[in-house]
């Protein structure tokens, strides 16, 4: 029998982040993940943006979650001797006068002064990008190399033996009194689900209202263009090195296809050529199914009636900004250090489950 203090089901940027701090502060870790190329952790771009959406609104907790993952990201980096992490500047590109004026009106205020570094009102000639209106320029953000820190903490986990290249079969979980017991050769003081969207299938966790959201990417190769800095228009373009810039993303709810789809694509690339009149070739394609909530609010903590399980995910498209900070969070409550945030906890939906499911 493995004895572990803690059970992860899922190793994807929720489940890695979480991993990671449990075992750095001397937890013994037991993870479970099939490796799947196509998760939505491994095909995201990694951004991580201040600003959410047309609207331009401050992302949730924006000021103390940017800061955590800057420094989580970093530390990972020098353990592996890696740069997975790379600040850089977002030019938020104005579509109209309209949204340039929207725009002038809100930064003036705090907190948005700690995050709008300067205003452009008219083209600021950065080579290949098409502003005729300006811009905002967005500090204190960048973008993670996921799926090459994702690689290398499971090569870790491989060779050290705390992660498992295995499905999970949750008919073959028992749960008692002082924690769970899985298919009666791995004894755990508590188990957590981190399976992104897949927990929707989940027998514990399906009354969640998480909903499966298909997200595409290209990869282009368009040398010309300025990679100084991540565009957003529409779409946000990453510089990758090398010429190549990753493009995303797409927002697909059920009914959607599986895989990388023609629709997508085209999508894609239209909205690239707002961006510049540049000529690119698509060199990559790539899709993955995110775990979005109602809500756009993570989902962290205790399973209304099975004490010794949590959960750990519903991050959206905002993953690698959350996690790090949440991980912390999670890990804090797991030992009784720590309230979870109401606006994060599960609890928030208790009421959801169905009366006598466990």
């Amino acid at each position: 029998m493995t004895d572990c203090d803690f059970l992860l089901v899922g190793h994807g940027i929720a489940g890695a982040t979480l991993a990671y701090v449990l075992r750095e502060r001397g937890h013994r870790v037991l993870v479970y993940d099939p490796g799947q190329a196509n998760s939505a952790s491994n095909v995201a771009a990694g951004l991580m943006n201040p600003v959410a959406g047309k609207r331009f609104a401050l992302s949730w907790r924006a000021a103390e979650l940017l800061p955590a993952a800057a420094t989580f990201y970093r530390a990972i980096g020098q353990r592996f001797g890696q740069s997975f992490f790379t600040e850089t500047p977002i030019f938020k590109i104005f579509s109209s006068p309209e949204e340039q004026n929207n725009v002038l009106a809100r930064s003036a205020d705090r907190p948005w002064g700690d995050f709008v570094a300067s205003l452009a009102t008219t083209d600021p000639g950065l080579p290949g990008v098409h502003a005729p209106f300006g811009g905002a320029w967005l500090r204190h953000g960048g973008h993670v190399a996921v799926r090459e820190l994702l690689a290398a903490l499971a090569e870790e986990g491989h060779q050290a033996g705390w992660l498992r290249p295995e499905a999970f079969d949750w008919t073959q979980v028992q749960f008692d009194a002082t924690g769970a017991t899985y298919a009666g050769q791995v004894r755990a003081r508590h188990l957590v689900c981190c399976e992104g969207a897949a927990a929707v299938r989940n027998p514990y966790f399906s009354w969640l209202p998480l909903t499966p959201n298909q997200g595409e990417v290209l990869d282009v190769e368009c040398a010309d263009l300025s990679p100084a800095q991540v565009l957003n228009r529409g779409a946000y373009v990453v510089p990758v090195g090398g010429g190549r810039f990753r493009v995303g993303a797409t927002y697909r709810w059920p009914p959607f296809a599986p895989g990388i789809t023609a629709v997508g694509r085209e999508e894609l690339a239209a909205r690239l050529t707002v961006v510049t009149d540049l000529p690119f070739a698509v060199v990559e394609q790539r899709a993955g199914v995110r775990p979005a909530v109602r809500d756009r609010r993570p989902l962290i903590g205790p399973h209304p009636s099975v004490p010794s399980l949590s959960f750990c995910g519903g991050y959206g498209s905002k993953g690698v900004m959350l996690a790090p900070r949440l991980a912390t969070l999670l890990a804090d409550w797991l030992v009784g250090q720590a309230e979870l945030w109401p606006d994060a906890s599960v609890q928030r939906y208790n009421a959801l489950q169905p009366v006598g499911v466990r």
